[in-house]
């Protein structure tokens, strides 16, 4: 787990160095400047090869990918020539026009349209039937305040006084108190109403977006594991931290499915999921992700929807399947046509793209103590994602954001 989490970490400084700094060819290495000091560092990096190093006193302790190698990778791309043999070549960062005039606006009335979209989407939140005791307070309002909580980024005490002006604009019927709001949030039963919410808020982009991603990436906690560490031979305490997997549109990053687990599972189990729920209310034409995805069964899913799946192939394998012709045909793409599979294939850097924004805006890491709490605490950081993307488009793209009448 300790190594999961600083790999977390270092891919996404890998991410931010990749888009800031230069990064030079010297020999069969690259150059990466460090970002704390003025010093350099000399990486080697083989895709096929499956080497890396990196002369960063990081690496040299730990001998795990440091941001260094991350940051190669993610410029670096490897493909095979008609003679068979190995050439690296670098992705070129394309820089495009940002429309500031559409952005300056989504970003000055976001918090008044965010909280008229919250508003409007949590408003199809049917109540449950009253059978006995104390009233509860409306699930929506509930709902709506644990979101806003989530995207103020305050304390639960100091995010009242935006619940007050929520009131005041008949967002919702009454002002809860900020325990009961921590009490909501610690429920299961809020699981699958924000996840269907997500869902919802993604709907105003059914007909922009086309091509998918899928990735994985955790948000630490403050709770601690114990587990006993061989090579020292002492008990270690260790950070839990819960892991979103995600399939997210390439062109505005919203999000369109999510599952969350506590522990480190195998990321390749969760694709079907993820792509069956996108598929449900979009147009899906392709479906990228990394190696960890690679498998016979993901690939003929994808292409049973009517997508092209562009998922590289580990190292050793061969195009030869029984039952999988999506497999065989995608290895020998894959071969013989490398730099335009990689094409499609880095879309897949979106998905790093859309983390970033979502741990960026609204923290990489969790306040909830209760697993269930720190469950949904993650999906409404991905729900308030969604609405914020959808506040840009309305700027960028002129759309009218459409939900569902009914929940």
């Amino acid at each position: 787990m300790l190594a999961q989490e600083l790999l977390e970490a270092r891919k996404e400084r890998g991410l931010n160095i990749a888009k800031t700094c230069k990064i030079t060819k010297n020999g069969n290495g690259w150059i990466v400047p460090s970002q704390s000091n003025g010093a350099t560092y000399d990486v080697e990096f083989s895709e096929f090869e499956n080497t890396q190093s990196c002369t960063c006193p990081d690496y040299q302790y730990r001998k795990i990918k440091c941001k260094h190698i991350f940051a190669v990778e993610l410029i670096v791309t490897e493909e095979i020539n008609e003679e068979g043999t190995v050439t690296q070549t670098v992705t070129k960062r394309v820089s495009y026009a940002q429309n500031w005039q559409a952005y300056d606006h989504a970003q000055i009335h976001q918090k008044e349209l965010f909280m008229q979209l919250l508003g409007d989407v949590t408003s199809t939140i049917p109540q449950p039937k009253y059978t006995f005791g104390r009233p509860k307070l409306p699930l929506a309002d509930m709902v709506f305040s644990s979101a806003l909580k989530v995207f103020s980024t305050f304390s639960l005490r100091r995010f009242a006084t935006d619940m007050e002006v929520a009131k005041e604009r008949g967002l919702i019927d009454k002002v809860p108190y900020y325990s009961t709001v921590a009490r909501y949030m610690e429920s299961p039963e809020l699981t699958p109403i924000i996840k269907d919410l997500i869902t919802i808020t993604s709907l105003a982009l059914a007909s922009v977006e086309n091509d998918f991603t899928i990735d994985s990436s955790g948000f630490g906690t403050s709770r601690f594991i114990k587990w006993f560490d061989h090579k020292y031979g002492k008990d270690k305490d260790v950070r839990t931290w819960v892991k979103a997997h995600v399939a997210c549109g390439v062109k505005t990053n919203i999000v369109t499915a999510v599952e969350l687990t506590m522990t480190n599972e195998r990321d390749s189990k969760f694709l079907p999921e993820l792509v069956m729920q996108t598929a449900q209310n979009f147009t899906v034409k392709e479906v990228s992700g990394d190696k960890a995805y690679s498998s016979r069964a993901n690939l003929e899913l994808i292409n049973e929807i009517g997508a092209v799946p562009y998922i590289p192939f580990r190292k050793g394998t061969t195009g030869r399947a029984k039952n999988a012709p999506t497999w065989k045909k995608m290895y020998h793409y894959f071969e013989y046509k490398n730099a335009e599979f990689l094409e499609h294939y880095h879309k897949r850097s979106n998905a790093e793209t859309t983390f970033h924004m979502i741990k960026s805006k609204f923290g990489d890491s969790v306040r909830s103590k209760m697993e269930a709490a720190q469950v949904n605490e993650v999906l409404l950081k991905v729900l308030c994602h969604n609405i914020c993307v959808v506040i840009q488009e309305m700027f960028e793209l002129g759309i009218e954001p459409e939900f569902f009448d009914e929940y």
